[in-house]
């Protein structure tokens, strides 16, 4: 792999790393993405083409270790890619079965536009040259487009060409999950259109959902259609000569019955193919749409980090663009890049939304969206557990269910375990966050004060319904449930699953409903009743929530914040010891079951916990936070948490590095810039040991953008102000961006040689007060200011 400007390349032919070329050469629009697999090449051990639509699920029963299993995932959708092609009367080409004397794929990232060059060696000492280019549209979201060149050394070839839409696909892209059923698609149909373009419809098995492709193949070469089963298919004779480039364009449609405004899909997708320009006109269209997607998200930070950062938010975009603001989708966790978590829907939008506010904020609303038209499950899950409000899932889908799994496999032992994952109520309080952070960004009242009260509101009342008081403690207390650790989800020996009292939890749901209080003040006496009638709030509610947000239990041990109630009697790991047996511990869990043994047992996490509430809150919130919960949280406190921490962490997500590279940059630690490393090289190195080839990890990838964004800046938008507070970088000591802050477009910011500059793009608006430190600064609409930043040697750190 090379990086030059804009571009990422990765010269010859490597079959080990096909899966992960696949993900990190994925091309989307938000709508649908595309892997970056060869189209010539089938789905087996080295490659799996997958294209995805964002929201398109379907549900499943497979039997699993004697037991009945469902599963939602993100369906595989028919491959439009297929292209292969062959000397006329020889063999198939590819990689695989072929010599090959070049291959080249290089990824350009301001277009957006995939390039592949092959050289094949033939039979006769010649060469047959392919190159192809690949987009997926970013301007007209249903339509995808490949170009094909063919040259030749030597002697003329003639070379027949097979173009295809493959019907025959299932969802096994993971190899942990080939033991479920993985076929999601049935009443597979093809034919060919008025027009010449072929067609393949069909649907899903359980959601029956409609999905339809065409394609136009245009060529100066009659073009004849074929029939098979499960495939529609296209063939074509050309006859390259030395000199000369003969060249093959494939336009394909792809449409489903979730779409808006359109009757038919296959109708939709045979009429939008038909109309669509040549591939020069949609090149033209899709560069200028991202030129100026570009303009509005990008960073502007020199050398390697910059552009690995730039690669993350291309990323980022095409699983979440402008297109996603007409959609009901949530942020799902691998992208539209891969299986891995079935597609599902975690927490990592509280990665994701940050950076997104800023720039894309109708983005955010939408995303957002997709929580409050699922509240009322939400709301169905909390009563399940006999409690009132809003009990959001682990893993969420289409309908706003609960979708973690009840069992899954470790690789390393062969066995089905039970997942209790389900238990991490906590992705409730991210909900609430992003509200919050959303708000505060674009000064968007209209939703805080209806849907996103009904949200806050339900959460908070969640959080009261699930504490119990402790009359030997005086506290509340939360019990049963899973931290963001995910290592630990029960005591030693325990016959039931859950932990009483994790920190985040608890620190978490404290600040939800103190939140919830202060909306309750702020709302127009109005929609307070009306909220108040819908929700059947009762009288004294308010009361027992503040009360509970000063009194949740945070328990401690030998001077650092416990992880959870009992955490400090866990035994001790030998981790040098694990570490010369297995080098990569990463997944410590894993290999302790392996063994017999339980990672309950000991004092190890797999991510961030407690230290994810450095990662959510300023040093000032936190100590606020925790002063309102009848703690004192000093810096002594917060060093000496940090470190116990750092030291048992075996970083077995993508998110833990970035967490860790946010702490320590913000404490000015040394070693800020490993873990910070550890998050921009995540995917692109596969540090989790083949984990990116099931899809990239769009958390970790947003998190480095923000980590710039807001780490090291110290922005936060607060109390109708731009607050900062830069720390120092050496590795990353001048950048600067654009964010679009409550109705103002294209604000600039830039850190460089101590200074600040920030400048405010000409409008109607008010201006701007940007808060440094104790001072704060006006900059209107058209203005500009350069503010020094104070000198960090004489600050206190972390929490100090």
């Amino acid at each position: 792999m090379s990086v030059t400007g804009p571009t990422w390349e990765y010269e010859g032919y490597r079959p080990e790393e096909e899966r992960l070329r696949e993900s990190l050469c994925t091309l989307g629009n938000g709508y649908f993405a595309t892997r970056g697999a060869l189209p010539e090449c089938t789905a087996d051990d080295i490659h799996y083409p997958g294209t995805y639509v964002a929201g398109c699920y379907d549900r499943l029963t497979s039997e699993v270790t004697g037991r009945r299993i469902e599963n939602e995932d993100m369906v595989n959708l028919p491959n439009w890619l297929p292209l292969r092609f062959r000397p006329a009367g020889g063999a198939w080409l590819t990689p695989d079965t072929a010599p090959v004397t070049e291959h080249r794929l290089t990824l350009h990232l301001d277009p957006g536009l995939l390039e592949r060059r092959t050289s094949y060696g033939l039979d006769d000492g010649g060469a047959l040259h392919v190159r192809q280019l690949r987009l997926v549209h970013l301007t007209d979201p249903h339509l995808a487009v490949l170009r094909t060149e063919f040259s030749v050394d030597g002697r003329a070839v003639d070379l027949e060409v097979e173009a295809a839409l493959d019907g025959r696909v299932t969802n096994s892209g993971v190899d942990r999950y080939r033991d479920l059923d993985g076929r999601h698609l049935t009443q597979v149909r093809t034919g060919l259109a008025e027009h010449g373009a072929m067609w393949l419809r069909c649907h899903t098995r359980t959601s029956r959902i409609e999905c339809a492709l065409a394609a136009r193949l245009t060529a100066d070469a009659p073009v004849a259609t074929g029939q098979e089963a499960l495939r529609a298919v296209q063939h074509v004779r050309l006859r390259p000569v030395p000199g000369g480039t003969v060249t093959l364009d494939k336009t394909v449609a792809l449409h489903t019955s979730h779409d808006p405004a359109i009757g038919d899909p296959l109708e939709a997708a045979v009429d939008r193919v038909g109309a669509a320009p040549g591939f020069d006109d949609l090149l033209e269209s899709h560069a200028r749409a991202w030129e100026q997607l570009w303009r509005r998200t990008a960073l502007e930070i020199p050398g390697e980090a910059g552009a690995i950062l730039r690669l993350h938010l291309f990323h980022v975009l095409q699983t979440l663009s402008p297109h996603t603001a007409d959609l009901d989708v949530g942020v799902p966790a691998r992208g539209l890049h891969g299986e891995a978590y079935r597609g599902h829907v975690f927490w990592d939008e509280l990665f994701v939304l940050p950076y997104l506010n800023l720039h894309l904020p109708e983005v955010s609303h939408a995303l957002l969206r997709y929580r409050h038209r699922r509240l009322d499950a939400a709301c169905r899950a909390a009563r399940a557990t006999g409690r009132r409000g809003a009990l959001y899932p682990w893993q969420s889908g289409s309908d706003g269910r609960e979708e973690a799994q009840e069992v899954h496999l470790n690789p390393r032992s062969g066995r089905w375990l039970q997942d209790h994952s389900r238990l991490q109520h906590h992705v409730g309080s991210a909900v609430a966050y992003n509200i919050w952070q959303y708000c505060e960004a674009t000064g968007d009242t209209d939703f805080l004060h209806g849907e996103g009260a009904d949200m806050l509101l339900q959460i908070a009342r969640f959080w009261a319904d699930s504490a119990g008081y402790d009359e030997h403690l005086g506290r509340y207390r939360i019990r049963g449930v899973m931290g963001p650790d995910e290592y630990h989800d029960a005591y030693p020996g325990a016959l039931r699953p859950g932990l009483d009292d994790n920190a985040y939890t608890n620190v978490t749901a404290a600040w939800v409903l103190a939140r919830a209080l202060d909306l309750l003040r702020l709302l127009p006496e109005p929609r307070r009743r009306e909220l108040s009638q819908n929700t059947g709030l009762e009288e004294d509610e308010p009361a027992r929530w503040e009360e509970i947000s000063r009194t949740l239990h945070v328990p401690f041990h030998e001077g650092v914040i416990s992880q959870f109630e009992g955490y400090g009697d866990l035994a001790e790991l030998d981790w040098d010891a694990y570490r010369r047996r297995y080098r990569d511990i990463r997944r410590l869990d894993r290999i302790l079951e392996a063994e017999g043994d339980s990672v309950n047992r000991y004092k190890a996490s797999k991510q961030a916990d407690v230290l994810m509430l450095g990662y959510l809150f300023s040093a000032p919130e936190l100590r606020s936070l925790f002063r309102r919960l009848g703690h004192r949280l000093d810096e002594r406190l917060w060093t000496a948490t940090v470190d116990h921490y750092l030291h048992r962490t075996s970083h077995g997500s993508t998110l833990s590095g970035l967490v860790h590279g946010w702490i320590l940059t913000r404490a000015r630690r040394a070693d800020a810039w490993a873990f910070v490393q550890e998050a921009l090289r995540g995917d692109i190195a596969d540090l989790q040991g083949g984990t990116t080839g099931e899809g990239i990890h769009l958390g970790a990838m947003a998190g480095t953008l923000d980590l710039v964004q807001r780490g090291l800046t110290g922005l936060e938008t607060r109390d109708g102000a731009l607050c900062l507070e830069p720390v120092p970088l050496p590795e990353l000591s001048s950048y600067g961006f654009r964010i679009r802050y409550q109705g103002h477009w294209g604000v600039h910011l830039r850190l460089r040689s101590g200074l600040l500059e920030i400048s405010v793009p000409d409008s109607d608006r008010a201006p701007i007060d940007v808060c440094l430190r104790d001072r704060v600064v006006p900059v209107g609409p058209g203005e500009s200011a350069r503010l020094v930043v104070p000198d960090v040697a004489a600050q206190p750190s972390a929490t100090g």
